[in-house]
C-alpha cells in the first residue's frame, strides 16, 4: 500500500533521534518500526509517497497517530525567530524528525534503563528483555519479539536484570515491574492527567527523576509542551543560550524544538 506524507518526514532521522530504540534499517531503504505487537515496514517510494506493509485501517488507527501526523511540523518550525540562529540551524539539520507516540510501559522501562547509558547500550538492553521475555512475532522479513508486558516480566529477578547489565537501574526496573503487574501503577489511566500531574505521577516510580519523567511524557503521551533536559541539552543551554532555557516560549512545540537541538548536538559533537 502507498501513503502520502506531505509534512516533514525523514525515516533515518526519526530512527537516529534518540527517542526510539527498536527501529531497524534494511539495506533496501526499508525501516521497521514496532509498537506492542504491531509491526510496520515503511520505505520511501518517491517524493512524498511511502510504501507501507499494513492495511489502511491499521495505518489510520495505529501508525498515523504513532508518527504524530495530525501535527504540522512545518508550522512549528515557522515559529522560530530570525535571531535564534542556533535553533534555526538545528531545525534545518533535524528536518523530518517527528515525536513518536510510543507505548507508555515500554517508554517507562526504556528511559529508566537509559540513565548513564549510551544509545547502543540502551538498544542492547531493551532488545535483551524483548528476546528473553517478549512474544515471538514472525514476518516475511524476520523473526522478532514484542517488548514484554509487566505480566511477562513478573518473574524476573534483580539478579537477572544485573546479568543484563542494568547495574544500579536493576532495582528500579524490578519495582516498576512489580507495581505495574500488581495494578498499583496504571500507566494508561495516567493519560487523562494534565501535563503537570502526569509529570509528578511518573516521578513517584522509583528511579524516575525529572529528565526521565519528561522523556516519558513526551515520547509516550505526546506532551510536546515538555522538553527533557539531559547532559547534551544542558551544554547547549549553557553554551549557546547563556544559561536560559529556550524551549518554554515555543509552548506546544517545546518538545519538538528539544528534539531538533538534541539531534543537532549528537551530529555536531565537535562544537562542544
Amino acid at each position: 500500500m502507498i501513503v502520502q506524507i506531505t509534512d516533514d518526514f525523514d525515516l533515518q532521522k526519526i530512527a537516529d533521534s534518540g527517542q526510539c530504540f527498536r527501529v531497524k534499517a534494511f539495506d533496501d531503504g526499508t525501516y521497521r518500526f514496532i509498537t506492542g505487537d504491531q509491526i510496520l515496514y515503511i520505505k520511501q517510494a518517491e517524493s512524498e509517497n511511502y510504501e507501507i506493509s499494513c492495511n489502511e485501517a491499521d495505518w489510520n488507527r495505529i501508525w498515523y497517530p504513532y508518527f504524530d501526523l495530525d501535527r504540522s511540523y512545518r508550522e512549528v518550525r515557522g515559529r522560530i525567530g530570525p535571531r535564534d540562529k542556533y535553533m534555526l540551524a538545528a531545525a534545518e539539520n533535524g528536518l523530518g524528525i517527528r515525536i513518536l507516540r510510543q507505548d507508555p510501559w515500554e517508554m517507562l522501562i526504556t528511559f529508566i534503563i537509559s540513565q548513564q547509558k549510551t544509545i547502543p547500550a540502551i538498544k542492547s538492553a531493551v532488545e535483551t528483555l524483548a528476546v528473553n521475555y517478549g512474544t515471538q512475532l514472525k514476518t516475511d522479513r524476520e523473526e522478532l519479539y514484542s517488548f514484554p508486558s509487566p505480566q511477562q516480566l513478573s518473574g524476573i529477578t534483580e539478579e537477572i536484570l544485573r546479568e543484563y547489565k542494568l547495574g544500579y537501574r536493576a532495582p528500579y526496573v524490578l519495582d516498576a515491574v512489580n507495581q505495574a503487574a500488581s495494578g498499583r501503577l496504571n500507566l494508561y489511566a495516567l493519560a487523562s492527567l494534565s501535563d503537570k500531574k502526569l509529570f509528578e505521577a511518573l516521578k513517584q516510580v522509583n528511579g524516575v527523576g525529572e529528565k526521565v519523567s519528561n522523556c516519558i511524557c513526551l515520547f509516550a503521551y505526546g506532551r510536546t509542551r515538555l522538553a527533557p533536559v539531559d547532559t547534551w541539552i544542558k551544554k547547549v543551554i549553557e553554551q549557546k543560550y547563556k544559561g536560559k532555557n529556550p524551549f518554554p516560549k515555543y509552548k506546544d512545540g517545546a518538545g519538538i524544538m528539544q528534539q531538533y537541538i538534541f539531534y543537532y548536538a549528537q551530529t555536531h559533537k565537535g562544537e562542544f
